[in-house]
């Protein structure tokens, strides 16, 4: 770790970009846009040009399924806010607000005022009457959310985060007309004992759930409304009993969304123990079978937050293209549009270049181990489609839930050989669990990056004199094996722990400000290709920093020493490898059977 903790100057070396191969253009677009992909004297170049796109995007989903409209016709590609499926039901804004509040942490609550909290209580009474038809109804999960959070509140939040005296008086008119209009499960989550509302009290302490893995998770809700903790096999049955959550004509199949969402957000409020998260962690392993095993010697898994910049430039996609090129493979994976963010995600990008975003975990191992490509990315709904059947349910709690920690530290397909996980996270107090989790993997090296945005980015600008307080941009920690031993049969001696603030400057980098994007996924792409064309600026020097710094600190083979570490890396762009890589598997991902 000297190399990073007393840099010297740097000696860098550019090479001059060279293309032997002539390539013809492998992008098919079904429609125009901001990115034109052309081929000639074998250089990839990128030209922008107007967007010719016409966007329906003002249309409700009867108006869609009247018309006929095909998605293609109504999306516009080009940003990430149209992949969120039109199919999914939007939540009501007025509560929704209100989840944002309540619906966290023992020191992050804010409680409602009076004013708010009566607004909140009424759109929750005429939604249950039928009578709410300025806006979006009020869902089953949303009623599971705020309920959940109420109850949780008041049963075991510190005297600040409490109720305030606003909120009692709003309960205190509403809840007398609410208990006779509200669903027995929501009755039971508002006032699970008894012991919090007076009027209607019995509801809560009879209630059982219908059917055995309702009644499972009333058990277990029980617990966690009393701000308590459970078990990694309670936990795991949970989840097992009632995932995948079917959705047809709006309802659930198997277990109410009121109870999934309470719990699911209520453990999170209650800050999920290690051995909860593991269980969320570990559910879906195996929900396809065992994962295959990629013959290649080195294997990094990277955990992007699932849902998206929409900020800055997303680098990790073309730092993989740059990696493979020395042989440190890597498998990424994510989902194309995921809460409470919907930011750009890497299926947005290589759905958008035209590459197949489909892909089995099997398909994925085939690709990691092509000499011409050597990454791929698996979606959540390929590889683990039980968790993939509650991103609806996910924008409607509001708050992320534990799952949002735990997808993180996935691994999809095995290696023969070494392997690393590396996390991105943003909230000071998660990259413990984090690295517990990647031990409890049992790979060799893992890290926790808090890049831009909570993202893996880490950025060359300086920070600033007016950053938040806490763990700054650029922050690392993780630990390393001396060893081939896998980690789960290290005894602790032979693993190097380490944190550290990467400042890009000492290792010759300018100060430069970071891309924005603002969730524009073109502009994402255009920045990417670009830098992997050779352009320099400031998204090619994110994408050497964040190869080289992950090699050097994973303890890569011949990224013992940072500086040759950072040039490999530009070796990988500047000749044409790293585009190349790119291009290939946008192309042979297609030929996958």
């Amino acid at each position: 770790m000297r190399a990073l903790l007393s840099p010297e100057p740097p000696s860098i070396s550019y090479l001059t970009p060279t293309r032997t191969t002539k390539r013809r253009s492998i992008f098919h677009w079904k429609i125009q846009t901001s990115l034109r992909f052309s081929a000639g004297n074998g250089n990839c170049s990128i030209r922008p040009r107007s967007m010719c796109l016409n966007v329906k995007s003002a249309l409700d989903s009867a108006t869609i399924d009247q018309l006929g409209l095909p998605e293609s016709e109504i999306r516009n590609p080009s940003v990430s806010p149209s992949y969120r499926s039109w199919k999914l039901p939007k939540p009501n804004q007025t509560v929704l607000d209100a989840q944002a509040r309540v619906c966290t942490g023992p020191t992050q609550t804010k409680p409602l005022g009076e004013e708010q909290a009566l607004k909140v209580l009424d759109t929750i009474l005429r939604s249950a009457k039928g009578e709410l038809k300025d806006q979006e109804e009020v869902s089953k999960a949303q009623l599971g959310a705020f309920f959940a959070g109420m109850t949780i509140r008041a049963n075991a939040f510190p005297e600040a985060t409490q109720w305030s005296d606003g909120e009692r008086r709003a309960m205190n008119k509403f809840w007398p007309l609410l208990v006779r209009v509200l669903p027995p499960d929501v009755l039971f989550i508002a006032d699970p004992e008894g012991s919090i509302m007076g009027i209607g009290g019995s509801a809560g302490p009879h209630y059982v759930g219908n059917g055995p893995s309702e009644m499972r998770l009333v058990g277990a809700l029980r617990e966690v409304l009393a701000g308590g903790h459970l078990g990694y096999e309670e936990v795991q049955g949970v989840l097992r009993d009632v995932l995948p959550l079917k959705l047809e004509d709006k309802k659930s199949a198997g277990v109410s969304e009121s109870l999934l969402s309470a719990f699911l957000i209520g453990q999170r409020m209650n800050r999920e123990t290690d051995r909860e998260l593991k269980a969320y962690c570990l559910a879906f392993d195996d929900e396809l079978g065992s994962q295959p095993v990629a013959d290649v010697r080195s294997l990094t898994h990277y955990g992007e937050p699932y849902d998206g910049n929409t900020r800055y430039f997303r680098s990790t996609l073309f730092v993989a293209a740059v990696r493979s090129c020395y042989s440190e493979s890597c498998l990424l994976h994510g989902v194309e549009w995921m809460p409470p963010k919907g930011g750009i995600t890497e299926e947005q990008m290589l759905k958008f270049m035209g590459a197949n975003t489909q892909l089995s975990p099997l398909q994925a191992k085939k690709l990691l181990e092509d000499d011409e490509v050597g990454f791929a990315y698996l979606s959540q709904r390929e590889a683990q489609p039980s968790l993939h059947s509650i991103i609806g349910l996910r924008e409607h709690i509001k708050k992320r839930p534990p799952l949002a920690t735990s997808e993180k530290v996935q691994q999809l397909v095995r290696a023969q050989g070494r392997e690393a996980i590396i996390a991105g996270f943003f909230h000071e107090g998660y990259e413990e669990p984090l690295l517990m989790l990647m031990r409890r993997r049992g790979v060799h090296s893992g890290l926790v990056v808090k890049g831009e945005e909570g993202a893996l980015s880490m950025t060359t600008k300086l920070r600033s004199v007016n950053a938040s307080k806490g763990l700054p941009v650029n922050y690392c920690s993780g630990f390393r094996s001396l060893s081939a031993t896998s980690a789960l049969e290290l005894d602790g001696v032979s693993r190097e722990n380490f944190n550290i603030v990467i400042n890009a400057k000492d290792y010759g980098f300018e100060p430069t400000d970071t891309p924005r994007t603002d969730r524009s996924v073109s502009r994402n792409i255009e920045l990417g290709l670009a830098a992997l064309r050779g352009e320099k600026g400031p998204a090619y020097d994110r994408i050497v920093l964040n190869a080289g710094i992950a090699d050097h600190l994973l303890g890569c083979d011949g990224a013992e020493d940072i500086f040759s570490a950072l040039d490999r890396a530009r070796e990988a762009i500047d000749s044409g490898k790293a585009l190349d890589r790119l291009l290939n598997y946008i192309k042979i991902s297609h030929k996958m059977k």
